[in-house]
């Protein structure tokens, strides 16, 4: 009977296990494969080097974007992190109806029915040179002349990818501090604590799952992006993700594939470091 049940087990796995390994394992295990072979203007060639990683490894250049690229992903996650816990805080804390909690939910995620291109381009005519942001500015005389920095530029770059993915942190966020008892408040607040010392030590341990769930999604996606990069800083900015999609127009295969190797053992480099400081398992 036990042998019967392990077989049941198995192949109620077995569709999960099947879509797993055909659409990512093979992919990234393909991406690998690639990532050793030899390439000209022309053609792929099937060989085993490491020339790709070599002249991605040596070039300053690769370790510019890289560095650019966490550092995008940095301010994204810190900002992201102060407005969806600030965010998350006020709809679980503060509103009392569920009516409204569900409200102000949609009104979050109502721009998320609409592409990521179209909320990317819908800030250029309000930063842009003669833009509402600085037309305004102009007219209220706090300034003499448009600022040049609103658009294309890593200022906008980072702005988008704040307004694209704050949501990312919200949810998470929300749904670990509607799991906190609220008996712990009061008891933090029968015993002298003050609304700082109750936030910092009761409220802020019990999102820890929340927040590095919404910290892994936001900082994977930003790693990973190419086409805010390219929109709003209009080509002055460069991202990992822009310089494999440059490598993929010039039939680079191999060098865009050895690219996608590093940038996915930083992620998981990344994501690892996450999970050992929180267990994320108490949350799903």
């Amino acid at each position: 009977m036990s042998r019967i049940n392990a077989w049941i087990t198995y192949l109620q796995v077995a569709p999960l296990a099947l879509v797993f390994l055909l659409f990512l394992v093979v992919p990234i295990a393909t991406i690998i494969v690639v990532s050793f072979f030899d390439y000209n203007t022309t053609q792929i060639i099937p060989a085993f080097i490491l020339q790709n990683y070599d002249e991605l490894l040596t070039s300053p250049v690769t370790w510019r974007t890289y560095l650019q690229t966490i550092e995008f992903a940095a301010i994204t996650w810190v900002l992201t992190l102060v407005i969806g816990f600030a965010v998350a805080y006020f709809m679980a804390f503060h509103v009392r109806s569920p009516t409204v909690q569900t409200v102000l939910f949609l009104i979050c995620t109502i721009p998320f029915w609409t592409s990521n291109v179209i909320r990317m381009i819908s800030w250029i005519p309000f930063l842009g040179r003669n833009g509402l942001a600085n037309t305004t500015l102009l007219n209220l005389g706090l300034i003499r002349e448009p600022l040049e920095f609103l658009l294309f530029s890593d200022f906008a770059v980072v702005l988008a990818y704040v307004h694209l993915y704050t949501l990312f942190m919200v949810v998470p966020i929300f749904n670990s501090m509607m799991r906190i008892d609220r008996a712990l408040l009061e008891a933090a607040r029968d015993a002298g604590a003050s609304g700082w010392q109750t936030l910092w030590n009761v409220v802020v341990p019990l999102c820890k799952p929340g927040i590095a769930i919404g910290s892994i999604f936001v900082v994977t996606i930003v790693m990973g992006d190419f086409v805010t990069v390219r929109l709003m800083s209009g080509g002055q900015s460069a991202s990992v993700g822009l310089m494999m999609m440059n490598a993929m127009s010039l039939l680079q295969y191999p060098a865009a594939a050895a690219n996608a190797v590093i940038l996915l053992l930083l992620v998981l480099f990344t994501v690892a470091a996450m999970m050992r400081m929180v267990d994320i398992r108490k949350e799903l």
